[in-house]
């Protein structure tokens, strides 16, 4: 095998993992929270500092709009990151699911269509100059930080197991899997 196709070997293996933790395992946990709460609780906030859920959403969709969908793809940036914070009026659950699906049914599309040799190629993304690669990373990256602040909440919230994995002694029988293409 000739290095150029390692490379984009490499670069297609990075791709499908990328939309495999985007896809298969950050949206579906996501989901299974919003599914569990109420809009209140949705647009609850722990403190004036603090965003709630459905802030946590609007956040992650404007930011993987504008470093995959815009930065990476051929859209307009219209992203007004400070309006995702601000928002403090309900939106509700079902608005946000269809929101975060549609922005990761756009990122599936733009990744999916990229073409891997170019992934160290150069965008100008929210002032930064990034190659593709560190774009895809950073909104992976970012996925998994509010996720996590998005079951943390749920938690608190429900006082409740969400149930993300089942096991059978110490081996997990269920794991959210990725969407067939």
């Amino acid at each position: 095998m000739s290095e150029t196709s390692v490379d984009n070997a490499v670069a297609t293996a990075f791709i499908e993992r990328a939309l495999e933790y985007l896809l298969g395992h950050y949206q579906p946990k996501i989901e299974r929270c919003v599914e569990k709460l109420s809009d209140e609780q949705i647009w609850w906030r722990p403190n004036e500092e603090s965003n709630s859920i459905g802030n946590l959403i609007l956040h992650l969709c404007g930011n993987a709009r504008q470093w995959i969908v815009a930065g990476v793809g051929s859209e307009a940036d219209t992203r007004v990151r400070d309006a995702e914070f601000a928002q403090r009026g309900v939106i509700t659950r079902a608005e946000l699911l269809t929101l975060l699906r549609s922005t990761l049914a756009d990122v599936e599309k733009v990744l999916r269509s990229f073409d891997p040799s170019v992934l160290l190629s150069r965008r100008q993304i929210q002032g930064h100059d990034v190659d593709v690669l560190e774009a895809i990373f950073h909104v992976t990256e970012h996925f998994s930080m509010h996720t996590g602040q998005i079951i943390l909440l749920t938690k608190l919230l429900t006082a409740t197991d969400l149930h993300f994995y089942d096991f059978e002694g110490d081996v997990p029988t269920q794991r959210f899997v990725p969407r067939s293409s």
